[in-house]
């Protein structure tokens, strides 16, 4: 019976895995590869869900898939190997330009290379699944300034998309972005309905419309009528009684009602329900005045919290406490906790400085670039755990994208990670002599371990509709109650028992980086890609562990504007 290539290359990957690769099994794994695109697809799905749950640690590194490869790599090596001709059984690299060939074929010839993308004649020409992402919306909320939604209506966050439907708030400015290129400025007490990426109806509210050429054609519906743009920047104000437009600069075309067919020009204003009125649209705001009302607000909400890091500093529970969102000007990123300057943070490789959660006042590290990461030391032995952090997230795209790791995995030691299906995860090795074999969680491989250890999941928090945002992020390990339990913005979101098998009191941090994970110590030039795309601006490490309602506390002393 001839054998299933598929079900041969599994068993070649599982032996490679745990070093037991002959020299001709390498060969067979190089021949399925050379031949078919689907063996090609099947390694890499092999090696992810390897990675999956083989934390990399000293003495035990590879690359753990293809997309983690520079351009000029030339072998994917088994763990321990020291080189392509190592005596005892050692198994022949896997050749470079063997994968490559292959996976160009898988792509449709697309370039693969770290950081790469593929066309979408690429993907249409491969057995990749070609489906994408969508969401829901018109619209997008880009900022505003004292906004207060009304009771019982949905509220919205800035950057978060506005999908159709009804937006209602009673006081405060909004700068509504339409996916046309039209932007209004909306002050409350204001009702509206999103209708799509062209056409709102409004109800009550003042608002000033800028529509550029793109965006001509763009439609208010107020009382009766329809106001048709004809590129121009209008004035609108609705209440239940009366209703009124005037053209600012440009021109418009009414629609239904009364006044069908007229236009009005610069200067020009219509009455389209309810009596005339003397007053003006003079003070209506423009943007400048939600950028100066936003700044304003910002640099309030920042004092504040300043407040706050200094109460924060003072708890004897800190081990860690680095309130990054404070300005600095060199690389050290200052631990605030009365543990001192020898816990300090270095920002090593291209961390980007950038605006922080309270505005231009405030900054934050950003690491979305491969190097970028945050170096620091926390020596001792703790009996708990609370990881406290605020961090923006752009977008999640690594397997795992780091948060706070310890260097190595070695017994007791922590990774704090959120993976690329949404869900945040915290992991301790329990014991790191261990040769466990397990099935791989969001798979079917069957893996060898880096040790024994336990990953404590929450659900999805994060999708891509979020990107942009800001989230306070906590994990708290509590052996005495034998529980881990993370929240999301001051809400617990898991909470999982600490079972017999994995419990562990004795926990350790060492060397270790925050959006990061660059293993220093590793044997072989290959390293994990987990760098955080995204911002942190502020990050706590407690020696206890933190209830509810203190991380609750940690949230709303910490929170931005509109949260």
């Amino acid at each position: 019976m001839k054998s299933d290539p598929i079900q041969e290359l599994d068993a070649l990957v599982s032996r490679m895995m745990d070093g037991q690769l002959s020299e001709p099994g390498g060969d067979r794994l190089n021949q399925l590869l050379d031949e078919s695109p689907a063996a090609v697809k099947r390694y890499l799905e092999l090696l992810d869900n390897h990675e999956a749950l083989c934390a990399i640690y000293p003495g035990e590194v590879f690359a753990e898939s293809l997309a983690d490869l520079p351009s000029d790599a030339l072998a994917v090596r088994r763990p321990g190997s020291l080189d392509a001709t190592s005596d005892g059984g050692g198994f022949r690299s896997v050749r470079w330009f063997a994968i490559a060939a292959s996976l160009m074929i898988a792509v449709g010839m697309a370039g693969y290379f770290l950081g790469a993308g593929r066309d979408e004649a690429a993907v249409a020409n491969s057995d990749v699944d070609a489906s994408e992402q969508t969401i829901v919306g018109h619209a997008t909320l880009r900022r505003s300034a004292d906004l207060q939604w009304s009771i019982g209506s949905v509220s919205y966050r800035e950057g978060d998309i506005l999908p159709d439907g009804r937006l209602q708030f009673d006081e405060g400015i909004a700068e509504i972005d339409f996916f046309c290129g039209a932007t209004l400025i909306v002050e409350g007490p204001a009702e509206l309905d999103v209708q799509s990426d062209w056409a709102v109806h409004v109800h009550q509210g003042r608002l000033r419309a800028n529509v550029p050429p793109a965006a001509r054609g763009f439609v208010v519906t107020a009382a009766d009528a329809e106001i048709i743009d004809l590129g121009t920047e209008f004035a609108l104000d609705v209440t239940s009684e009366s209703a009124r437009v005037e053209v600012i600069d440009g021109e418009v075309e009414l629609r239904g009602g009364e006044h069908d067919g007229d236009h009005l020009l610069t200067g020009q204003q219509q009455w389209l329900r309810g009596t005339r009125r003397s007053d003006s649209f003079d003070n209506l705001s423009n943007l400048g005045d939600v950028a100066r009302r936003r700044d304003s607000a910002d640099a309030l909400r920042l004092s504040e919290w300043k407040v706050s890091v200094e109460d924060t500093a003072q708890d004897p529970r800190l081990i860690a406490y680095y309130p990054i969102a404070m300005k600095q000007d060199d690389r050290v990123v200052r631990n605030a906790a009365a543990s001192g300057d020898q816990r300090d943070g270095t920002m090593v490789g291209p961390v980007m400085k950038t605006q922080g959660r309270f505005g231009a006042g405030s900054s934050g590290l950003e690491f979305d670039r491969i190097g970028a990461r945050v170096r620091t030391r926390i020596d001792g032995q703790f009996s708990a755990l609370t990881f406290s952090t605020w961090v923006r997230l752009d977008s999640l795209d690594h397997v795992y994208n780091a948060l706070f790791m310890s260097d190595g995995y070695e017994t007791g030691e922590v990774h704090w990670q959120i993976r690329n299906d949404g869900r945040m995860m915290f992991s301790v090795m329990v014991d790191d002599t261990q040769d466990v074999r397990v099935k791989e969680r969001f798979g079917k491989t069957v893996v060898r371990d880096a040790g024994l250890h336990r990953v404590y999941f929450t659900p999805p928090i994060w999708d891509i509709a979020q990107s942009g945002q800001w989230f306070h992020l906590a994990a708290v390990f509590d052996p005495e109650q034998r529980l881990v339990t993370q929240y999301v913005n001051g809400q617990q979101v898991s909470s999982e028992a600490i079972v017999d098998k994995f419990f562990i009191d004795k926990l350790q941090i060492g060397a270790a980086e925050i959006g990061n994970w660059g293993q220093p110590f590793r044997d072989t030039p290959w390293f994990a890609v987990r760098n955080l795309n995204g911002v942190i601006d502020e990050m706590a490490i407690y020696s206890q562990p933190l209830n509810a309602d203190e991380i609750h506390r940690l949230y709303e002393w910490g929170k931005p504007l509109g949260y």
